[in-house]
């Protein structure tokens, strides 16, 4: 451990100094660059708007709109390393092919950030010309501070001539003139990182600003969007799938658990009757009455399995599948590797695709034989259950993998279904974790 922390602090140096080159080069490159863009875009700006009441003012106008883009263009290309991030190339508006001559001149004075672009290339100079000057006053401090005992010799001098040293009161002579150079050179050189950095992000602020800003804006605003209907989506998906388990459930419990209930019901008030005049057939009544006891609690089970089963609960989803498989009536080949536990949500619905898809498999695939699989691919769960059966499944409203898809929906994820007529179905389900 102790013999690492040297490694970082070279590493740490040779990126701060690396950005240094960057920030300079970018300050005293942006600065010739900004004069011949400053003078292109406001002489083509001012005569195309002087020139106005004829017809040349137009094309002016749009050559010029269409230079600036160029420009920008180029800037966003240098300002990406000094903010340590790619600036994003915005969508301008583009001319259809039916477009007219004249339509295709007017359509960059429709597009707001071709203005913006404009203003950026008319207005550069202020912040070029700040952090120009900044940079070359600190470099220019440090190195020459620095180097003193070197060229102060070269410097001629008279009697009336007096250096600065002399003029504040800190002495004369070669070595307190040296002496004052180089503690300047030093201060500079100490403060020539931050100072460099400050005047690199100036510059490279105003360009973000103005050449991506509305369109980040814009990006951050159609994400905002996407995430609220993905989240309408999960919402309205969670409640369709709530809606229609809870029907499937109250079917299920209509069609078998009740009706036994019924029945019990029936049976128990016969043998009350059978007691007194015929016991036999009373004991009878009572051994058909809890043989069909047995079977609601097995009915019971079987449902709460489908809602939350006590082996999810307790031992996880791995366990819980393999008594799924081992359940089934169509031989399953389950790929289950030991994850850990996973959320409740996740666990809870990879479990249900693989009971509803079993479920199906067994009731209309005619299938010999199916294969359960299991994976994890970065941040999700990847649940397959395939199957040799005769295919014909599909997401459409009204089959009953609707309401699989709205499940996996409601996790967040998606649910994807390939079943060709003949050649067997694959259910996948990806779920984020």
């Amino acid at each position: 451990m102790q013999a690492a922390a040297p490694v970082e602090t070279r590493g740490w140096a040779a990126r701060t100094f690396r950005q240094l080159g960057i920030d300079t080069q970018y300050v005293l490159l942006g600065f010739p660059v900004g004069i011949v863009t400053v003078v292109l875009c406001m002489t083509g700006f001012w005569l195309g708007v002087g020139m106005f009441i004829t017809v040349l003012g137009i094309p002016i106008v749009a050559g010029t709109l269409f230079l600036s883009r160029g420009f920008a263009t180029v800037e966003r290309a240098r300002t990406g390393p000094v903010l340590r991030r790619r600036l994003p190339h915005p969508g301008y508006k583009r001319s259809k092919p039916d477009d007219g001559f004249f339509r295709q001149m007017f359509r960059p004075m429709s597009d707001g950030q071709a203005w913006l672009d404009l203003v950026h290339g008319m207005f550069r100079f202020i912040p070029s010309t700040i952090a120009f000057s900044f940079v070359v006053t600190w470099w220019a401090g440090a190195v020459g501070g620095l180097t003193a005992p070197l060229w102060d010799w070269a410097i001629p001098r008279s009697p009336d001539n007096q250096d600065l040293p002399q003029l504040i009161g800190l002495g004369s002579g070669t070595g307190m003139r040296i002496g004052f150079n180089m503690a300047a050179g030093v201060f500079f050189a100490l403060t020539l990182i931050p100072v460099v950095r400050a005047a690199a992000l100036l510059e490279a602020q105003f360009a973000r600003g103005l050449l991506s800003g509305v369109n980040e804006m814009r990006e951050r605003v159609a994400e905002a969007e996407a995430g609220r209907d993905q989240a309408q989506a999960q919402r309205e998906a969670a409640v369709s799938a709530e809606a229609t388990a809870l029907r499937r459930l109250e079917r299920d419990i209509h069609d078998g658990p009740q009706q036994r209930l019924v029945r019990l019901a029936m049976d128990l008030g016969r043998a009350q009757q059978q007691f007194d005049n015929d016991p036999e057939a009373a004991r009878a009544t009572m051994a058909e009455a809890l043989a069909q006891t047995r079977e609601t609690l097995d009915e019971l089970r079987a449902l709460s399995r489908g809602i939350a089963p006590p082996i999810l609960v307790d031992r996880g989803l791995r366990a819980a599948l393999a008594a799924l498989a081992g359940r089934s009536t169509v031989p399953v080949d389950l790929d289950a590797p030991e994850f850990g536990r996973l959320s409740d949500n996740v666990e809870t619905t990879a479990y249900f695709v693989v009971a509803e898809s079993l479920t199906n498999v067994a009731k209309h695939s005619q299938a010999t034989e199916c294969r359960v699989t299991l994976s994890r691919i970065e941040s999700s769960l990847l649940v397959t259950v395939a199957d040799n059966g005769v295919g014909g499944a599909h997401l459409a409203k009204g089959h009953g993998l609707t309401g699989l898809a709205d499940r996996v929906q409601a996790a967040g994820g998606v649910l994807d279904v390939e079943s060709a007529d003949g050649a067997g179905t694959t259910v996948v389900a990806a779920l984020p974790l």
